[in-house]
């Protein structure tokens, strides 16, 4: 059985024009009978009603539907000008219905109400003001839910835009691990083991916990720290890495994946010449809402980084920061000729 629901716009509307309704009969009546002025006032509001609604609901929407706004002004225009004939007739009809030839005629009113024209002109104003706010009114509500639907595009586009570099580094993060794994189990089997399960702790991280809007900035660093191990045990002894985390509070959010690229470009660019030791040094600070990271690798001019870029990674890691924290982050890359150097500030997000 089929429930009957209020619709609440439409029960608003029916009382505004009840009330309307009888702010024009309350009018009236000061000059009329109790018959003619509820007379008067039922033809105003109906001729109100449908000149109102026609505009509103169904010329307005499609107007700005399909831009033609140059048509919806001339209708407005001739609806307009209906209602003020109605309001100049209603009032002339009821003198010749109900007062002519009663003790309520007079001179008077027959010289104000002979002219039909000139009693239209007269309400021509009223029209406009019944009119304009039924447009006003409804040119807001349209209004709002054109920026409610641009902003759910703005939020889907953004989601995709943000799943979109999140898929980029991925596949490169996997790629770059399974290869370290396929070098090591070629010299050193217990290593490989023991990269295996560091790269396991890796996977589970981003199968099923990197698909949220935010992660525990633990876990976060734990994943960087397996990272770091991962890369440690690549390098062995041909490269020196010094990691100092100070995390206040780990259970503060973060974007997940947002300081890997910086990690992963420092190992790959990472100085490799013969006779000269590399070095990797990372950062990361946290204190109440700031979180500070740095990372400095050694670089050398006889090993030239190709192009002038930083890479996909850290080209993606800068636009997840222009739409995750885009005034509420400070990032400043540094290279010369022996370092390349990042410093990350973000303002985290508050607790939920």
């Amino acid at each position: 059985m089929k429930t009957f629901t209020f619709n609440k716009r439409w029960l608003i509307i029916g009382g505004f024009w009840i009330v309307l309704e009888i702010a024009f009969w309350a009018q009236v009546l000061r000059d009329y009978p109790l018959i003619p002025a509820t007379y008067v006032a039922t033809v105003i509001t109906l001729a109100s009603m449908i000149s109102a609604h026609t505009l509103s609901d169904l010329l307005l929407p499609k107007a700005m539907l399909t831009g033609k706004m140059k048509v919806f002004a001339i209708q407005c225009v001739l609806l307009t000008l209906f209602l003020a004939a109605a309001i100049g007739g209603a009032a002339v009809s009821c003198y010749w219905l109900f007062l002519h030839g009663t003790p309520y005629d007079s001179l008077g009113r027959i010289i104000a109400f002979d002219d039909f024209w000139l009693k239209m002109g007269s309400a021509v104003p009223s029209a406009v003001l019944i009119n304009a706010t039924a447009c006003g009114l409804r040119f807001y509500e349209e209004h709002g839910k054109i920026e409610k639907n641009h902003a759910l595009l703005q939020q889907a586009h953004l989601e995709a835009q943000l799943r979109i570099l999140q898929d980029q580094i991925n596949p490169h993060l996997m790629f770059n691990v399974l290869n370290h794994i396929h070098i090591l189990m070629q010299k050193n089997v217990d290593l490989a083991s023991v990269l295996l399960v560091k790269f396991s702790d890796i996977l589970r991280y981003q199968l099923y916990e990197c698909n949220r809007e935010s992660v525990l900035l633990d876990r976060e660093v734990q994943y960087l720290k397996d990272l770091v191990a991962v890369e440690k045990i690549r390098w062995g002894e041909e490269l020196k890495v010094v990691c100092i985390w100070n995390i206040q509070d780990g259970k503060r959010d973060i974007v997940p994946l947002l300081l890997v690229p910086f990690v992963e470009n420092a190992f790959k660019h990472v100085s490799r010449l013969p006779m000269e030791k590399g070095y990797v040094t990372l950062i990361l600070n946290q204190e109440n809402d700031q979180l500070i990271f740095t990372i400095e690798n050694s670089s050398s001019v006889q090993q030239p980084r190709k192009g002038n870029s930083h890479g996909l990674g850290l080209e993606n890691v800068r636009k997840r920061l222009e739409l995750l924290y885009p005034t509420q982050h400070q990032l400043n890359i540094d290279k010369t000729n022996h370092t390349f150097n990042v410093a990350l500030t973000i303002h985290l997000h508050p607790k939920k």
